[in-house]
């Protein structure tokens, strides 16, 4: 049976497995829209239409052969550091604190639903590294539970409808994060963002904001903070929900070959600008008694493509793809109220340092294997 609670959502997580092809791709996330017929979009709901809604989804889910693995959650009943945590992982949009609206997640994270936010159900899969099979499976396989309970909005001529237009269709949509440090080093993001936006799909900034003139870290010239990056289709309108996946996968699999391709030209070409990045990383996390978020993500990144290099040794890809999650502020924050730390006089009552500081002790734990390659 579903459980419902109020309280922050746990379990396995997925991104603390193995994934293929991890040191480029960080993960893969399918997205389903749907939306209940003869319910307005969430945006127009009225009086008691989104408990009602609420209330459908949930008892669907509860009644898939395995709905005990899930847990469904009130939006106006979960506090604040669980729905800070929800939004860390991509499962709630923030917006969502505002609006009648809950969310459904699996125990080991692989499958979660939104209620009423942008439609009355989204429900996304993730896998580690590059795979669409597995989380395409993993929500087709719900999709098509929930439709012995729920009847979606569709028609003939425009397939699943949903409230963004170009969503409509299949009602699918595919993201492959990926971390590109060799292409950005080189200085060939601009352009490549700049083709590959054209060609239905999109190419952006996995953290941080601004363009392709935004300093990174040690000086290097990025689109994205620590050269993480998310390329995601444009629409669901054109060709099958396989038409759709084949485009991404295909440009997706040029990005990986032009990376290590670019990975091989730094390597050979500029060496000691790569250990440079790599051995400032680990020390400056080895060193340091606090960190902030930004910071540790670039510091994450240069290790990782010294990692990925051959540079150092010693930390696989699972470990570092784990520690973009593990570095978040609402998962330290979580840290800090369930466990028991003594921290320096000085910083015992300030929150934030508390949460730099546990920032660096973490980092510096999963670093502390790191070595230079012999």
């Amino acid at each position: 049976m579903v459980k419902s609670s109020s309280a922050t959502v746990g379990g396995d997580a997925w991104y603390a497995y193995d994934g293929t092809d991890s040191d480029v791709f960080l993960s893969s996330t399918v997205c389903l829209a749907r939306n209940l017929a003869n319910f307005p979009f969430p945006s127009q709901l009225r009086g008691t239409d989104s408990e009602r809604i609420q209330s459908l989804v949930f008892d669907a889910f509860n009644s898939l052969p395995d709905g005990e693995n899930y847990q469904a959650i009130s939006v106006n009943r979960l506090d604040p550091l669980g729905a800070k945590i929800l939004c860390e992982r991509e499962i709630l949009e923030e917006s969502a604190s505002e609006k009648k609206s809950g969310v459904i997640v699996r125990t080991d994270g692989k499958v979660t639903c939104s209620v009423n936010v942008t439609d009355h159900v989204r429900i996304s899969s993730f896998a580690p590294g590059f795979d669409f099979n597995s989380p395409m499976t993993l929500a087709g396989t719900v999709d098509r539970g929930l439709q012995t309970k729920l009847q979606f909005a569709a028609s003939y001529d425009f397939g699943y409808l949903t409230s963004i237009v170009d969503e409509a269709g299949s009602g699918i949509k595919f993201c492959v994060r990926m971390h590109l440090p060799s292409l950005t080093f080189l200085g060939k993001i601009p352009s490549l963002a700049a083709h590959y936006n054209d060609s239905g799909l999109s190419f952006s900034a996995s953290f941080g904001s601004g363009g392709a003139d935004v300093v990174g870290g040690f000086g290097v010239n990025v689109g994205s903070l620590g050269s993480f990056y998310d390329l995601k289709t444009a629409n669901s309108l054109s060709g099958t929900e396989f038409d759709q996946m084949a485009n991404i996968v295909s440009v997706a699999t040029k990005f990986r070959d032009m990376e290590r391709s670019a990975r091989e030209e730094c390597k050979k070409n500029m060496d000691s600008s790569v250990r440079n990045v790599a051995f400032r990383s680990v020390s400056l996390a080895r060193s340091s008694v606090f960190i902030n978020l930004r910071e540790a993500i670039v510091l994450v990144s240069g290790a990782k493509w010294g990692l990925d290099t051959g540079v150092l040794e010693g930390v696989d890809d699972t470990t570092m793809r784990a520690l973009l999650y593990r570095i978040q502020e609402g998962h330290l924050e979580y840290v800090l109220k369930n466990g028991n730390f003594a921290f320096e006089k000085d910083i015992k009552n300030d929150s934030q340092k508390k949460i730099e500081r546990l920032r660096a002790v973490i980092i510096q734990e999963a670093f502390e294997n790191i070595k230079v390659s012999t």
